[in-house]
């Protein structure tokens, strides 16, 4: 399986995926053959999660090929990061909360065997390093892997979202938290996902059988609901005379739009020490040399760490920042501008202003006006 930090290979895949398996994603896709085998899906949730590749671009660019109803489920699979988001933009508390917990709870040494894989349930182990290995898995074996993790290992869902962040390429903060509510039943109360040994082995083409499993397990409780905040946020226009970008928001070709307007173009890689969540030395290697491909098309771009952006916000307080999401980079950058006295002007992107007031409720209510992002934004034919 390849997986290359560069920005063009990502428009490859894209490319490849639209003419030789976009037509059949939703007949295969829940289908896990291995890391070897991955032509049933699309490999591009690494390039989306850092929008290197921009998920109103691609499914423009799908629409382009195909009729909506022809690939409306690979179109949902796009729009679940874009509601996944905004579901967070409009409960940041969500995050405080998952990152207050997860630093407050002990790693036992039943923690450690799940995470070096040895557990005994072989199908898990092998996930454990696949996803240290390949730094991605399945999609469906994300489920499975997070069931068996809360239900059957019973372990903190807290500590297996944080897992999943250190070492997935694809990892951010939004779906990764989300999704692992989800599975332990509280991000949608009292409806949880238990993951059952005949679907495994369906799925896996019979590669796992035979798995045992807790079946019978309660969702997990959690006595707190959270208020939906406003959401105020306006686009602006350009402000002040240079630009931050984290690696959380990586559209090449918005950058490349913007570089005239700015005296420079700053890229942020916030290190490790400073991250609630550490990273694998893969992921951080990941993340350091998209931004430095994806800079090397920009020719006015700097690449600085922590250390210099601080430095930055203290010799040039009122700067221009590409919104970087709620997150590790959000939370970093409030601290240090409220440290600094920093004006801060917020960049927006117009679609996702648009798409984050559907994220209110749940993802069938978002789904409902799919076709209305499609309109709104000329994605689909004209």
């Amino acid at each position: 399986m390849n997986i290359e930090p560069d920005y063009n290979t990502g428009i490859s895949k894209l490319d490849y995926f639209i003419e030789n398996n976009l037509k059949n994603y939703s007949r295969d896709r829940n289908y896990d053959f291995g890391p070897d085998s991955r032509n049933n899906i699309s490999l591009l949730s690494p390039y989306i999660s850092h929008r290197s590749l921009f998920e109103y671009d691609v499914v423009k660019k799908c629409l382009e090929k195909y009729e909506f109803d022809q690939i409306e489920k690979f179109i949902q699979e796009i729009f679940w990061r874009v509601y996944w988001k905004g579901w967070l933009e409009l409960r940041p508390e969500v995050w405080t909360d998952f990152c207050e917990s997860y630093q407050s709870i002990e790693q036992s040494k039943f923690y450690q065997k799940a995470v070096e894989g040895n557990t005994g349930i072989r199908c898990f182990d092998e996930w454990v390093l696949e996803l240290k290995e390949n730094n991605y898995l399945h999609n469906h074996t994300r489920m499975w892997f997070a069931s068996i993790w809360i239900f059957s290992l019973k372990l903190p869902w807290q500590l297996g979202a944080a897992f999943f962040m250190e070492h997935l390429y694809d990892g951010d903060p939004a779906s990764n938290t989300l999704s692992w509510r989800w599975v332990a039943g509280i991000q949608t109360k009292g409806k949880h996902y238990l993951a059952r040994s005949s679907n495994i082995s369906k799925f896996t083409n019979q590669r796992f059988q035979y798995t045992q499993l807790t079946t019978d397990a309660e969702p997990i409780f959690e006595d707190k609901n959270y208020e939906l905040k406003r959401l105020d946020y306006k686009n602006s226009e350009t402000k002040y005379e240079n630009l931050i970008i984290f690696d959380s928001n990586l559209n090449a070709q918005e950058l490349s739009d913007l570089s005239e307007r700015y005296k420079t173009i700053f890229f942020v890689l916030i290190d490790n020490y400073s991250r609630k969540i550490k990273l694998s030395h893969r992921v951080m290697s990941f993340k350091a040399s998209l931004i430095k491909n994806i800079s090397e098309l920009i020719s006015n771009a700097k690449i600085i760490n922590l250390e210099e952006l601080e430095n930055l916000l203290s010799k040039n307080p009122k700067i221009d920042v590409i919104y970087p999401f709620v997150g590790e980079n959000l939370d970093i950058l409030n601290k240090l501008s409220v440290k600094l006295k920093s004006q801060l002007n917020f960049k927006y992107k117009n679609q996702d202003l648009y798409s984050w007031q559907f994220s209110n409720k749940g993802f069938f209510n978002f789904k409902k006006n799919i076709p209305n992002i499609i309109n709104k934004f000329n994605l689909g034919h004209e």
